[in-house]
């Protein structure tokens, strides 16, 4: 009895052993190389399979990218060929398919990824990036089924028939013939309730048709690479949209500068939460002048966006008001405090005179500007730099000098050279250096962004201006001239204005533009010390300025009939397109704009 029951315990540990190994035979590794048998998978082990795929798929927020990682990933773990194609309205942003349970229109879908063997290169799946409108071809288990209702596909054991179910050609069908397809199956991509898509799946030669278990296993990772998907959509929607609402708040078009030529360019930031708080903008002023105005808010997101639009505007009021860079800023800077976001900005501003092609800079904690010489030598310029806009730090001091003609200003917000590891004197030297490497024209065409911003890190947003000084064109003049303070200046100034419109044959534009140099000398001597310097500029229209300096700007008054003044304004409002008066560092200066008329051409 003893020598039995030895036998019989014996007996049994020996097939509880041969059952451990053959369950540890079954149980393949998720990197095995042959597709596994799901149905042979203990409960742990599909467990692990598909955490192994959770860090495999969906590794980045790129919505290509997290179906192409799903199809990579299944072949050959799953299937010896792998197609996902997505709706084309996921794509775009937008919300796919709701799954209501019953039949829907098929969707436009486009293919995104495509994986098999070598041994099945010969297969014909849709090329990747191609648009497949399913509803003009002919009807297919992938089409009926997973896209119509949301429902899984299986062909265990392919018939001959049964290809022509599957392939939406007959030629796709003759290619899984004579590539020994045997077994597919599909399965719809649904997150949320709404189908994104589908992934099919094939198996060939030796390797053992799917059942109803692959099916089940290929649901949960389709449904767990969905919601990869979808998070990747919505996060590239919430990206869009931020990204829009920046570029609606920056100017649209760069004005017409005379002798200077901008080039503005924005790159946005690579993640969502990185875009809001850069911006640029470039405004005509008085006499040809031009003011660049180059800021970066503090944070990210739709608060530094909504931010950013208030201060640009506020910025373009404050410079057609007041053309001295340092006075700008030191505006706008109460005008941040007030805002009530608790937030910071750096500022650049640049007024350009293309009158004796000089710049005058004011910097509120912004990186300092890039000057290229005529040469080609690139050095930065050492502008005073004040406290950022909002730390109630003020006054700013200005910085003003002449460059060459041909020179190039580059101004820039610090997501153009800003990174993890290297401080800010390593960043700015790899600017200097990158710039003196390159060519006018790539600098010109933006080409820096690219050359700074290359890699698969993350890039903050960043805007870059590059301004080159040149000579006035042909059909542009500019001419200035310092009136006496003693005699008639008023006199002086109508003789001046006469002779050069008749330089510029506008001799027609002669009368009017004489009474407005009269009502502009007299207002800068009734009201100022005397007039100033008087300049012309023919660019499209015809402007004229006289310049003082008075501390007060001059205002349109309601003249009664007895009175014997009050009505120049009046007149230069009724004879000119526009008039105005902006500050200067000096003073003040009072313009008005007539049209030219059109010649016989």
């Amino acid at each position: 009895m003893n020598g039995g029951g030895s036998r019989a315990r014996r007996l049994t540990r020996r097939l509880a052993a041969q059952r451990g190994a053959s369950r540890k035979l079954r149980v393949r590794h998720p990197d095995a190389g042959a597709p596994l048998r799901a149905d042979r998978f203990t409960t742990a082990a599909r467990l692990r399979w598909l955490h192994t795929a959770s860090t495999r798929i969906g590794t980045t927020l790129d919505l290509e990218r997290t179906a192409r990682e799903l199809a990579e990933f299944s072949v050959p773990r799953l299937a010896d060929g792998a197609a996902v194609d997505l709706l084309e309205s996921v794509l775009l942003g937008e919300e796919g398919e709701r799954v209501t349970g019953s039949a829907v229109p098929v969707p436009v879908t486009r293919a995104i990824a495509v994986k098999s063997l070598d041994s099945l290169a010969g297969l014909e799946p849709s090329p990747v990036g191609e648009v497949v409108d399913r509803s003009r071809r002919r009807e297919t288990l992938l089409t009926l089924h997973c896209l119509r209702n949301g429902e899984p596909v299986l062909v265990s054991r392919m018939t001959d028939e049964d290809y022509g179910r599957v392939a939406p050609t007959d030629s796709a069908a003759d290619a899984m013939r004579r590539q020994g397809v045997h077994s597919y199956m599909a399965v719809p991509l649904t997150a949320r309730g709404v189908l994104l898509g589908s992934a099919d799946f094939v198996r060939a030669g030796g390797s053992p048709p799917f059942n109803r278990s692959d099916v089940q296993l290929a649901g949960q990772l389709a449904a767990m690479a969905a919601v990869f998907m979808d998070n990747a959509r919505l996060y590239g929607r919430e990206r869009e949209h931020v990204v829009s609402l920046q570029r609606s708040l920056l100017p649209r078009a760069t004005p017409h500068t005379p002798g200077l030529r901008v080039r503005s360019h924005y790159a946005p930031a690579t993640d969502a939460q990185g875009v809001g708080g850069d911006w640029y903008d470039v405004v005509p002023l008085p006499g040809g002048r031009t003011a660049l105005v180059v800021g970066d808010v503090t944070g990210h997101g739709l608060p530094a966006a909504a931010t950013m639009g208030r201060l640009r505007t506020v910025a373009r009021t404050l410079m057609t008001l007041d053309i001295a860079p340092d006075r700008v800023l030191a505006r706008l800077d109460l005008a941040t405090r007030d805002l009530e976001d608790d937030q910071v900005a750096t500022c650049l501003c640049a007024v350009y005179d293309p009158a004796d092609r000089s710049y005058t800079f004011a910097s509120a904690g912004h990186p300092p500007p890039l000057l290229i010489g005529a040469e080609g030598t690139p050095r930065f310029l050492d502008v005073p730099v004040g406290a950022p806009l909002g730390a109630g730090v003020i006054p700013y001091d200005p910085l003003q000098l002449c460059v060459p003609e041909g020179g190039r200003l580059v101004l820039y917000t610090d997501g153009l050279i800003k990174t993890r590891t290297d401080d800010v004197d390593v960043q700015l030297a790899g600017l200097r250096s990158t710039v003196g490497e390159m060519q006018s024209g790539e600098l010109d065409d933006g080409g820096l962004l690219t050359a700074l911003r290359t890699g698969d890190a993350r890039f903050d947003e960043a805007v870059l201006l590059v301004a080159e000084s040149c000579a006035l064109p042909p059909d542009v003049g500019l001419r200035t001239w310092e009136l006496p303070t003693d005699g008639n200046p008023a006199s002086t100034a109508r003789t001046l204005v006469t002779e050069q419109l008749a330089r510029w044959d506008l001799a027609e534009l002669a009368d009017v533009t004489e009474l407005v140099v009269s009502e502009l000398v007299g207002n800068a001597m009734r009201y100022g010390t005397g007039p100033g310097q008087l300049r012309m500029l023919r660019d499209g229209r015809l402007r004229v300025e006289v310049s003082d300096t008075g501390p007060d700007l001059p205002q349109i008054q309601h003249a009664d009939v007895s009175d014997e003044g009050g009505r120049g304004l009046q007149l230069i409002n009724l004879l000119c397109r526009r008039w105005g008066s902006c500050r200067t560092a000096e003073g003040k200066v009072v313009w008005a704009e007539q049209n030219i008329p059109e010649g016989p051409g």
